[in-house]
């Protein structure tokens, strides 16, 4: 799946565009919540595992394998730090997409015969939604909770969805496009009372978020490396095991990760994600402080515009991200060659129909399709905040300009 970007952005050269005092190097990448590079500590922990150290962690009977069963192990025990869980509960997969399918599907199926019931929400990510679909194709019944004009869901709300033959809810913590945090410790506490199972597509709030499983009461939660500086094409389940947890496997072969995931370990890629989880949690505090820096001087310059206005809750939301649309600007991204922004979610990009996380909201589809995502990361400046913030003053200035000469 690729970016919702304008032809400017997709064809940009990577490199410095101007040489002027005070300009970053063009082109800026403002698209975090898409992807982010890969962290070159992570990918020099990385290469050792592709050329020296490249042996299949299966293969025990030798060095070779032994050194990559043991960096396999070091990994998953980095990742379970990450989220205050006991590395035994952590299985490898190829990234949250699967780890999701495997969440929802693996849990429906082995405790269908406790009920058919699963209640999850409208913006949740179509890793979840489409997985819903399916499972109501199998005759399964799902309840999808609107969300509040925030963005947020009310406890109370989620509370009333639930019903005795209720197994599972899907919920996830950050929203990939409108940044805000769901209130997951009162879901988690909710579903324990009345024995149901929560899921947590913990994708965009993984290394931003302080995330303690034990606290939440969550039972299932879904982790990608690349939303956090490591490679794509890994990610990791987190299945709590002190509730003899019962999911059907998805993929068939040789009964990989207790049986859950088959398939040759990419000790390379698990070392990556790894690496990029250990890095993360040893800089979240500090480096949370400082986007949330930037974003209050992104907010700040943009609330000045004309015509701009917040979409979701903007207390309860992750620092890294701002969604806005802009009054009568379709496509604002378009305008702002040079910087890497979204014009909805990545992982949508391929319809032209405007978000449905944004309509979910209320917002009428000419808002919807006057939205831009906006997302910092590690490698965001304070210069780059200013860069963008000047020319999308500009950028309106000509826009409006030209709309009272053509009225």
């Amino acid at each position: 799946m690729t970016d919702t970007l304008s032809p400017t952005h997709a064809e940009a050269p990577c490199r410095r565009l101007s040489e002027a005092p005070g300009v970053p190097a063009l082109p800026i990448y403002l698209d975090y919540a898409a992807t982010t590079p890969v962290d070159p500590r992570v990918a020099q922990a990385m290469l050792v595992y592709m050329t020296e150290k490249f042996g299949n962690p299966a293969s025990t009977s030798h060095g070779f394998g032994h050194d990559a069963a043991f960096a396999v192990e070091r990994a998953r025990k980095q990742v379970a730090t990450l989220i205050g869980a006991p590395a035994r509960d952590i299985v490898w997969t190829s990234g949250a997409t699967e780890s999701n399918n495997l969440a929802l599907k693996g849990a429906a199926h082995a405790n269908r015969q406790r009920g058919r019931h699963l209640v999850t929400v409208a913006t949740e990510h179509k890793a979840i939604l489409d997985s819903m679909r399916r499972l109501e194709s199998e005759g399964f019944e799902v309840s999808y909770l609107q969300p509040q004009p925030n963005g947020l869901i009310d406890p109370a709300a989620f509370e009333a969805a639930l019903r005795p033959d209720t197994i599972l809810a899907s919920v996830m913590m950050v929203n990939n496009e409108i940044g805000v945090i769901q209130p997951i410790a009162d879901f988690g506490r909710i579903c324990r009372a009345h024995g149901v199972l929560l899921h947590v597509d913990a994708a965009q709030a993984a290394g931003k978020l302080a995330i303690d499983v034990d606290a939440l009461q969550v039972d299932l939660m879904s982790l990608s490396a690349h939303k956090l500086y490591g490679p794509k094409g890994i990610g990791a389940l987190y299945v709590r095991s002190d509730r003899a947890l019962q999911l059907e496997a998805q993929m068939d072969g040789g009964g990989h990760e207790k049986g859950l995931r088959s398939g040759t370990l990419p000790s390379h890629q698990i070392v990556g994600m790894g690496e990029a989880c250990a890095l993360a949690h040893a800089d979240m505090a500090s480096e949370s402080a400082r986007v949330k820096a930037l974003r209050a001087r992104l907010q700040a310059g943009l609330a000045a515009l004309p015509g701009v206005r917040f979409n979701g809750d903007l207390d309860q939301r992750v620092p890294h991200n701002l969604n806005v649309s802009f009054a009568g600007v379709e496509a604002p991204a378009a305008l702002l060659p040079g910087v890497a922004v979204s014009a909805g979610s990545a992982c949508n990009s391929a319809s032209a129909a405007p978000s449905y996380v944004l309509r979910a909201l209320g917002l009428s589809d000419a808002q919807a399709r006057n939205a831009m995502r906006i997302s910092l990361g590690r490698y965001t400046s304070v210069a780059e905040i200013d860069y963008l913030l000047g020319q999308l003053r500009q950028a309106l200035g000509q826009w409006q300009s030209s709309e009272v000469s053509q009225a």
